[in-house]
């Protein structure tokens, strides 16, 4: 493991925190393995979520089994041990209609297959996002409406616990829409959205809030919005897996950023780069970026640029010529500077998420919807997808295949990841 050592910026992680870093597997911080590593896919259908054996080598996938949970799929997270499998499922109504929980699975280690571990928990509201802490311990639970977080027990045999309680002034912003654990496991960010502004009200600002974090226990920290936090609608949030570097996914500005991660306390107070996402920024009309990875050598970075908006033809609508793609860059190991080599078509629309196998050598996207595309002068359905790309030693994508996914309904493929088995 490489310390970034500038003197004045210069990262000072006790020896328990560093192996807590070497312990944490997650989709955002791939584990580097060997070739042979046996490796399951998750991807989420409304509220089925399937497993699927991956082949890195042929850059395939196959369905495996299916489980069902009571509610669609939000999110998921593995425990460090990577022998369970948390997830968030909600049914997306506020109120005494609402219906929202987290559902904790064994993975098979041979199989990768899922099953019930344990009594589900039940939550008051949608969450948006969840984490595990690194040692495993706790599960941090992000809410978008009201924004808000709440932290969770692990019991040692992996099941879920009771609520950590925590002090009634802290700052969660508007809008949450993904938290994560500093690798010191120290520091907590909840990334807040904030709203775009609409005909009947202004704009909610974004905000990065910050926030100690120790046995379960948050603190207010500090909050981090550039420009007051307007024009400013952070996503995503990703760590480097080695370097002082943080780097964000602006939803509506469709920007990348680069901020650097201090004594594992807290982020500088504004970013170090911004660059672009799209292949022509001129164009953003119904543009968002989603999700966003680092390659487990550190040395690339992938974050999703989605677009569903539609247009008439024939009397049908159909998708606009918007750009769904995942954008690729290299990064100085140095300063942390992103450099835009790649936008890769995802060969689907609405590319909400995608995974990183842990050995760094395929990349499967989940384009989220079932749309009407215009070829020619004829009107077809594109299927939701996972598809497949395989990873260059250049960091850039190469297209294997796609698999079509039954979003009809309002079923999106709304999540996907990938854990290597125990």
């Amino acid at each position: 493991m490489h310390l970034y050592n500038r003197e004045r910026d210069a990262i000072r992680v006790p020896v328990n925190a560093l192996l807590a870093i070497t312990l944490t597997i997650a989709w955002a911080q791939p584990r580097v393995s060997g070739a042979d590593a046996k490796i399951a896919l998750y991807a989420a259908t409304g509220p089925e979520l399937a497993t699927y054996s991956v082949s890195v080598e042929s850059a395939a996938l196959v369905k495996q089994s299916t489980v069902t949970v009571p509610q669609n799929v939000q999110e998921a997270w593995p425990h460090p041990s990577r022998q369970y499998l948390y997830v968030t499922w909600s049914n997306n109504i506020a109120g005494t209609a609402g219906h929202h929980g987290i559902t904790a699975f064994r993975i098979d280690p041979k199989t990768g297959a899922l099953q019930p571990h344990g009594r589900p928990i039940l939550l008051a509201a949608r969450s948006v996002f969840l984490t595990v802490d690194i040692p495993g311990k706790h599960i941090v639970v992000a809410y978008n409406e009201p924004s808000g977080a709440t932290v969770h027990r692990i019991a040692a045999n992996g099941t879920l616990g009771g609520a950590v309680p925590q002090a009634t002034d802290l700052d969660f912003g508007v809008y949450a829409h993904q938290v994560r654990i500093d690798p010191s496991n120290q520091m907590i960010i909840l990334v807040t959205r904030g709203n775009a502004p609409t005909a009947a009200k202004p704009e909610d600002p974004g905000a990065l809030k910050v926030f100690g974090y120790k046995d379960g226990v948050l603190t207010n920290r500090t909050s981090i919005a550039p420009g007051g936090g307007y024009n400013f609608q952070p996503r995503h949030l990703e760590f480097h897996p080695t370097r002082p570097f943080a780097f964000i996914t602006l939803e509506r500005q469709n920007k990348l950023q680069v901020y650097r991660r201090l004594d594992g306390s807290t982020l500088s107070g504004s970013p170090v780069f911004t660059r672009e996402t799209l292949r022509d920024p001129s164009r953003l009309g119904g543009q968002a970026t989603s999700a966003i990875h680092v390659h487990p050598s550190g040395r690339f970075l992938y974050l999703g640029n989605r677009s569903s908006g539609t247009t008439d033809f024939h009397g049908k609508r159909v998708l606009a010529d918007g750009e769904n793609s995942i954008a690729v860059y290299s990064i100085n190991q140095e300063t942390g500077e992103p450099t835009l080599i790649q936008n890769a078509d995802t060969h689907g629309a609405h590319p909400r998420t995608f995974a990183i196998d842990p050995t760094g050598r395929i990349l499967v996207v989940a384009n989220m919807q079932l749309v009407l595309v215009r070829d020619k002068e004829e009107v077809r359905p594109l299927p939701a997808t996972l598809s497949v790309f395989r990873v260059r030693s250049d960091g850039k994508l190469e297209f294997a295949r796609k698999y079509d996914q039954d979003a009809s309904s309002g079923r999106n493929l709304f999540w996907t990841g990938m854990v290597e088995l125990p």
